[in-house]
């Protein structure tokens, strides 16, 4: 089964309660619609939170929000890996958290979906004055944007995966 939900912001008793009341396993894949908050801290914090999450019986497909670092922004050991027809990034020791990439195309129950992840802050200037993280690079790139456009130009998809 695939669910979708979004915007835990690190509060990962949401889906363990999800798990425990849908009796999931992972083959069971939950799309987390970004701002997941396994790369926000940039700490052992978020490695915490990844290792709470691993134990979980479900696969998490985790999009990009901008509440987040890139994956490949961060100190961690990311692997590319084919998933779901397209390619994630993945921690060795984390095998059931899996990060789509901007632009990949992935099939998840015979349905298209692309990921477009990131958004913009609105609340930007409020996380800087309270010096909480924001991320730069939050936004795909305008470079990102038009390779995006010219891969996928004139497809079609059942779905677009993202943040918003």
């Amino acid at each position: 089964m695939v669910y979708v939900t979004g915007d835990i912001h690190g509060d990962i008793s949401r889906v363990k309660d999800f798990c425990e009341f849908y009796n999931t396993t992972q083959k069971d894949i939950l799309i987390l619609l970004g701002d997941v908050g396994f790369n926000y801290y940039l700490n052992e914090r978020d490695e915490l939170m990844k290792t709470v999450a691993s134990e979980l019986p479900i696969t998490l497909f985790c999009i990009r929000g901008n509440h987040e670092a890139r994956p490949l922004s961060t100190d961690c050991d990311y692997i590319p890996k084919p998933f779901c027809g397209g390619m994630i990034l993945q921690e060795e020791q984390f095998p059931n958290i899996k990060f789509a990439v901007d632009g990949e195309v992935y099939y998840f129950n015979n349905k298209k979906c692309l990921v477009l992840g990131g958004a913009y802050s609105v609340d930007k200037q409020y996380r800087i004055m309270m010096h909480w993280h924001w991320f730069p690079d939050e936004q795909l790139s305008k470079t990102e944007r038009n390779t995006i456009y010219n891969n996928i130009a004139g497809d079609t998809f059942d779905y677009i995966l993202s943040h918003t």
